[in-house]
């Protein structure tokens, strides 16, 4: 959904940082009344905005509400594409369900889903997932590349790339990469990543990327069986962080490292996956549907399949699996 103009007033006045921005001026600007501006200060008030006024001068903004809304997100997009349509929820089963329907029902490409609360998040293998009201990013993309359906999986590693960089540039914190979705902090999960398909035989149609990413949880806020295992990015840097700002960051590494991939191949993805990846040179334990084998992890191959030299020196390629770090 897009609201330009509110959405352009509220850009407005983040960016002028307390000073008054002229309700007049926009008015002129997009050919409105000065009462259709005052609306549209009505409803961000509603939204949970506060915002003041000054004679003569306009409006300011005091205090934005922390929410992941179409308005707060606008205001850092840079993407041409991803995320210029925006469906939000405050609270939804999930994220991933919805993003299918709206694919379906033809949804443009870089539309996205979000929600402030997952009420059914799910991760990879139908695991639940975590979704606290309010404090992480529950979010699904839907993308309509031009690839064959074999390709899709290595859409999971551009996203894992797009995303430590974002954190890295919103939280200045360096995360990094556990094949083949999970991003750690301090060896804990911060962030799952989950990509499916919609495809005929030789294109697809659409590819719906879920991704979970835990923000500004406290430790409280994960149940007992997580908190050895998971973290958030507000645990690690020890600050709040802007999810708007996150989310408007990781759809800018997305629309531009799908693209890359599109017209380039996997070959400069791979490079940077493999900068932030945990298990080169690892001994792991992979375990498989039908079989666990063990051996040192050598990166990953071309196709993004986990490269892993058993021990008896054959080298297993490795589709999906579970992995263990020895050490």
């Amino acid at each position: 959904m897009k609201f330009p103009v509110k959405n352009e007033l509220l850009k407005r006045l983040f960016a002028a940082q307390g000073e008054p921005v002229s309700g007049q001026d926009i008015a002129d600007e997009f050919g409105l009344s000065r009462t259709a501006i005052w609306k549209y200060i009505k409803e961000l008030e509603e939204e949970g905005y506060e915002i003041g006024s000054m004679r003569k001068k306009g409006y300011y903004l005091i205090k934005a509400p922390d929410l992941v809304n179409a308005a707060n997100i606008s205001t850092y997009l840079e993407t041409e594409r991803y995320g210029r349509h925006i469906h939000y929820f405050s609270t939804c089963p999930t994220t991933q369900t919805i993003a299918h329907e709206e694919a379906q029902g033809g949804a443009a490409d870089g539309t996205l889903i979000i929600s402030e609360e997952q009420t059914a998040g799910k991760g990879r293998l139908a695991r639940p997932w975590t979704s606290n009201a309010g404090r992480g990013i529950w979010m699904s993309l839907i993308i309509r590349p031009r690839l064959a359906p074999q390709q899709a999986p290595q859409l999971t590693l551009v996203a894992a790339v797009a995303i430590v960089r974002a954190i890295e540039d919103v939280a200045e914190i360096q995360p990094v990469i556990k094949w083949p979705n999970d991003i750690l902090l301090n060896g804990k999960k911060v962030t799952g990543i989950l990509t499916e398909l919609q495809a005929d035989p030789d294109r697809v149609k659409a590819i719906i990327l879920g991704i979970g990413l835990n923000a500004n949880q406290e430790s409280e806020d994960f149940p007992d069986e997580l908190q050895s295992i998971a973290t958030s990015l507000k645990i690690e840097k020890g600050e709040h962080i802007d999810r708007a700002k996150l989310v408007a960051k990781i759809l800018h590494y997305l629309e531009h490292y799908t693209a890359l991939y599109i017209e380039k191949g996997f070959a400069p993805i791979k490079l940077l996956w493999e900068s932030y990846a945990t298990i080169t040179g690892k001994r792991i334990t992979a375990r498989m549907v039908n079989e666990t084998v063990e051996g040192t992890a050598l990166g990953i191959s071309s196709e993004g399949m986990l490269e892993l030299k058993l021990d008896d020196g054959t080298v297993r390629g490795i589709y999906s699996a579970d992995i263990e770090i020895k050490n």
